[in-house]
């Protein structure tokens, strides 16, 4: 199962708005005999590459799944049907599917007579798949919010200056998080201060069509003509107020026509409504976003309770003055504080920063291979880091200003 999930791995970034999957069949001597993985969102799921692969070798073998196969017929045929045709005599899957419109494999192969087991390291596959099991309870993307500052806890100093607070190795470890994401957000703070180009560039670069959706929230409009977020390195959308004047709306089509793409959502006091943008996002197919704005828009999210995950570099810098890495959240008092579970603490490959990476506590569950089944919904609540306060067919807050700048390409 540890191999089926590590293959998943590899279409991170790709799948949307499919979940990941990876599969490993095994002969009826227990010899490996074919492995795939869902590469894109269409292709062929992960246990049809793997029996492609098993050939004649799978009929009386087992089949190792990181998601229970799915029943239904979108793009692709159901999964549980193509394991029986192929003779497979046991299924071992890892997590339920909660999607009500694909779940049902493991009774479609049960009542074919095979032998099924679930549950088989669900913790791990379920947090090799928590975008996607995250977005599909919900019905917005899974939100990971990246920063890095120093050890004091600026992200610039008194003036302005950031670069570089992190070291080399810790910005082109961001690119692999962007690459792993289907939606880089920005506000327009960041974009006016910065001019950031958001594409996956260097050693996890690639084509435009596999690029993430560069989001910027500009609730005014004030993008420039000349922002690098409107090149055709990859797709970009604006999301502004839908109370623009006119004119202002009309001003804007223009001077993006042709490079980005403009949805108008609700105005809360202060900013652009935030939950309207993540529905808006997984409409579009986006099941994992990652977050890049300043410590304004951050507070936002968090505030919102859309902050599923952080990913925070620390550097060994300390400034003593200059903005705050988060800004206001809505928190008045400790115990209102953002409680968060840590995943990993890493230290040896980021040129002497510290990388630590924390989810909501509220996802622990999901983490540990439970609420994988079929729930879709929290009592109103939106699942991130918050204080006590449909599914795809293929297979699947406190107002904000202009965001502080950050500075990050």
């Amino acid at each position: 199962m540890r191999r089926a999930i590590a293959l998943a791995a590899r279409g991170l970034g790709t799948t949307s708005p499919n979940p990941v999957v990876g599969c490993v069949v095994l002969d009826a001597h227990g010899e490996v005999a074919g492995e795939g993985f869902h590469e894109v969102a269409g292709g062929p799921h992960a246990e049809v590459g793997a029996l492609r692969e098993a050939e004649d070798r799978a009929r009386g073998g087992t089949a190792f799944v990181t998601l229970e196969p799915c029943a239904h017929t979108g793009r692709t045929g159901p999964c549980a049907q193509a394991l029986i045709d192929a003779g497979i005599t046991r299924v071992v899957y890892a997590v339920s599917d909660p999607n009500p419109q694909a779940a049902g494999g493991a009774e479609v192969l049960r009542a074919a007579g095979v032998d099924v087991t679930g549950g088989v390291l669900a913790a791990e596959a379920a947090r090799g798949n928590e975008a996607w099991l995250t977005a599909t309870r919900l019905g917005r993307p899974f939100t990971t919010w990246k920063y890095a500052a120093t050890l004091d806890g600026r992200i610039a100093a008194a003036d302005g200056t950031s670069r570089w607070i992190s070291s080399a190795a810790s910005r082109a470890d961001v690119h692999a998080l962007r690459a792993s994401a289907d939606a880089v957000v920005v506000g327009s703070g960041t974009l006016l201060a910065d001019d950031p180009h958001l594409a996956v560039r260097g050693d996890a670069a690639r084509p435009r069509d596999r690029q993430p959706l560069r989001v910027v929230v500009d609730t005014s409009a004030r993008i420039p003509a000349d922002a690098r977020v409107l090149d055709d390195a990859a797709p970009t959308l604006l999301a502004v107020a839908d109370d623009l004047p006119a004119e202002t709306a009309a001003e804007l089509a223009e001077r993006v026509a042709g490079r980005a793409e403009i949805v108008a959502l609700p105005r809360t006091a202060g900013g652009l409504d935030l939950h309207a943008l993540g529905k808006e996002l997984y409409v579009r197919g986006v099941r994992s976003v990652l977050l890049e704005g300043g410590p304004t828009l951050a507070g936002a999210y968090a505030a919102a309770g859309l902050v599923d995950k952080v990913v925070g570099y620390l550097a060994p810098v300390l400034l003593g003055a200059g903005p705050a890495a988060l800004g206001p959240a809505g928190i008045s008092t400790i115990t209102e504080a953002l409680r968060l579970t840590v995943e990993e603490v890493a230290d040896d490959r980021f040129g002497g920063d510290l990388r630590i990476t924390a989810r909501a506590a509220s996802h622990d569950r999901l983490a540990d291979g439970q609420g994988t089944g079929d729930t879709h919904g929290t009592n109103g609540t939106t699942g991130g880091a918050h204080r006590p306060a449909r599914p795809d067919q293929s297979r699947t807050a406190p107002p904000q200003a202009a965001d502080h700048p950050v500075k990050e390409s």
